[in-house]
């Protein structure tokens, strides 16, 4: 049941305390450290340790609280792991049609104004607006506009339509009650076997400072406010240059290395977001070998977190860690363990006071307050401690309005997600995206109609474009989407399974059927990169090649068929070879020797 109202000189106010008189926190009217102040000052222990963690939550399909089996096949319960713990940060765990989003949403809401002290649940999402190959970086929700991934806005190189996105991606995410944004990810993609590196806006560190601080201008506008989305930039100071591409997930790829000597070039990105203003900022799991800092996870590192973001940068907001670094979590075939490089040998009471410690505020994907309480209690941590964190929660949650009006207009919301005019914006975006990496044969762009073979496409999409004929020997010209290999590693479990890692080549087998369809009809062929793929045997055979950064067909086919000319750029070398990747330094930008296509390549045609 909703807590009473109270009307003051006229205006109606909601009595979130229930006690029948209106506190200063209840009242926008009064200065923003006031009412946080005044808040603070009535949160008890319990109260105070949920509010510095931040899990996942799920919803039901028919848009209601979760009391059963997650979507990822776990035991959960609302009740008991959001309210019964105090916890008022979730990340979406899965979404649902927009009707039933917002249902959940406002239920969610309703129950947190239950509370003895109503604090408003803030909820916060990955990435949801990249066409097509939905994978770990990728939410993709059908409901909103469809746009290149963050990769794609890079080879665009456009900070305009950049801003664009994040106010279409704001005002989308605010309608279906999603109010913090888990990104963008300012990483810079100079090591091209990193799994990450299609949420990544290239491998160039002020081109990548540009388009961060243009995606932040749009997600949360020229101030923070209630009709803001805040950012929360990652991965601090930054995740690119993993050894040998390893993913710091796992232990295997827990080491960032810096052989290039470029550690402060991948800070630029984040100066650019501190200068646009981003609310929160997330560090990575890794640990720096060969710096001036501890090698311990960024997340336990206070010459990192302290020295560095809040003494060198000046940053006061709050900062998340990244998920899972004091837990150790049992999955279908193995266990996968917290991400706590260099501090393995620590209790989970240790890391998570040297978590405080380091600098940062809020514990990411992890629902264990009682540790935080039993840390209080023991004195090895100060109640004073615990309120510079909370306030800088708190601070964020009044900003956007939450305490004031928390609460959906169902009605205006469903107009706004995926509006025709959102959804033109994004597919304008898939086009200008695409990268015409080479014309040698000079078919492209096919004006005239064609009878053309199709692999890898819709077929009845071709079909609008040109003739579409069911064998090769049929055709005048065949089109082929293909994606960068991967491989996953043997025996892999959970997360492990979804992360596009290993060689960028093509095995003999896949290569085969590529190369025998371009020797029999001059194909044109398009390549998924999210990461740099090597292929020079299909650069040599192909009629004509592109690269996408999550395209539709009909994007592609505007492109192929001269409908629009194409503007992409690469945003990343492709390199020449294997060992030319082996042999790059991790942290140095497009570095390979004898790249197949340099950073910035396109060669553009006429519409």
């Amino acid at each position: 049941m909703a807590k009473p109202r109270l009307t003051i000189d006229g205006t109606t106010f909601r009595d979130l305390n229930g006690n029948g008189r209106l506190d200063v926190y209840e009242d926008p009217r009064q200065p923003l450290e006031a009412r946080v102040t005044d808040l603070l000052g009535q949160m008890n222990l319990a109260e105070k340790a949920g509010l510095l963690f931040h899990n996942f939550t799920f919803m039901t399909e028919e848009g209601t609280l979760l009391e059963g089996r997650s979507p990822w096949g776990a035991p959960y319960s609302t009740e008991e792991n959001v309210f019964g713990k105090h916890i008022t940060h979730e990340a979406l765990g899965n979404m649902v049609a927009p009707a039933q989003m917002i249902a959940w949403h406002n239920a969610m809401q309703l129950r947190a104004e239950e509370t003895r002290l109503g604090i408003p649940m803030t909820f916060s999402s990955d990435p949801c607006h990249g066409a097509g190959h939905r994978d770990l970086n990728n939410n993709a929700n059908v409901h909103f506009s469809a746009w290149p991934q963050p990769i794609g806005l890079g080879a665009i190189g456009d900070e305009e339509l950049t801003q664009q996105f994040g106010d279409i991606a704001r005002q989308e995410y605010r309608a279906v009650g999603i109010h913090m944004a888990l990104h963008p990810q300012c990483d810079l993609a100079t090591e091209p076997r990193w799994a990450r590196i299609v949420s990544t806006f290239g491998e160039d560190p002020h081109a990548s400072a540009r388009q961060t601080a243009a995606y932040i201008h749009g997600f949360q506008g020229a101030q923070l406010g209630p009709q803001s989305v805040f950012c929360m930039a990652k991965h601090f100071p930054g995740g690119g240059p993993q050894m040998n591409g390893d993913d710091a997930h796992f232990h295997y790829g827990r080491e960032q290395v810096y052989p290039g000597g470029q550690f402060d070039a991948h800070l630029l990105p984040f100066e650019a977001a501190f200068g646009a203003g981003t609310a929160q900022i997330m560090p990575y799991y890794g640990m720096p070998l060969g710096t001036e800092h501890e090698e311990v996870g960024f997340g336990f590192n206070k010459s990192v977190i302290t020295g560095l973001l809040r003494e060198k940068y000046g940053f006061d907001g709050v900062v998340c860690t990244d998920w899972g670094l004091i837990t150790d979590n049992e999955m279908p075939g193995g266990t996968f363990w917290a991400r706590a490089w260099g501090v393995e040998h620590l209790s989970r009471h240790e890391r998570m006071a040297k978590i405080l410690e380091a600098g940062c505020d809020m514990f990411g994907g992890e629902e264990c307050p009682e540790l935080l309480i039993e840390l209080v209690e023991s004195g090895r941590i100060s109640m004073e401690r615990l309120d510079v964190s909370c306030r800088r929660v708190l601070r964020d949650t009044f900003r956007q309005g939450l305490f004031d009006d928390p609460y959906i207009d169902a009605e205006r919301s469903l107009q706004i997600v995926g509006n025709a005019e959102f959804r033109a914006a994004g597919e304008n975006a898939q086009r200008r995206a695409i990268v015409p990496l080479h014309n040698d044969a000079g078919l492209l762009p096919m004006h005239t109609p064609r009878k053309v073979y199709v692999e890898g496409m819709d077929a009845a999409v071709v079909g609008r474009y040109a003739t579409v004929v069911a064998t090769p020997a049929e055709a005048d010209v065949a089109l082929l989407r293909i994606s960068t290999p991967f491989y996953p590693r043997p025996g892999g479990i959970f997360l492990e399974n979804m992360f596009h890692t290993g060689d960028l080549t093509f095995t003999p087998e896949a290569l085969a059927p590529i190369l025998t369809l371009c020797k029999t009809v001059p194909t044109i062929v398009d390549i998924y990169l999210d990461r740099p793929a090597v292929i020079p045997e299909i650069r040599a055979a192909a009629a004509g090649l592109t690269g996408s950064f999550g395209a539709s067909d009909a994007a592609l086919c505007d492109i192929v068929f001269g409908n629009i000319a194409p503007t992409g750029r690469l945003p990343f070398e492709l390199p020449s070879s294997m060992e030319a990747v082996r042999a790059q330094k991790e942290d140095v930008p497009h570095d390979s020797e004898n790249p197949l296509f340099t950073y910035g390549h396109a060669v553009h045609w006429g519409g």
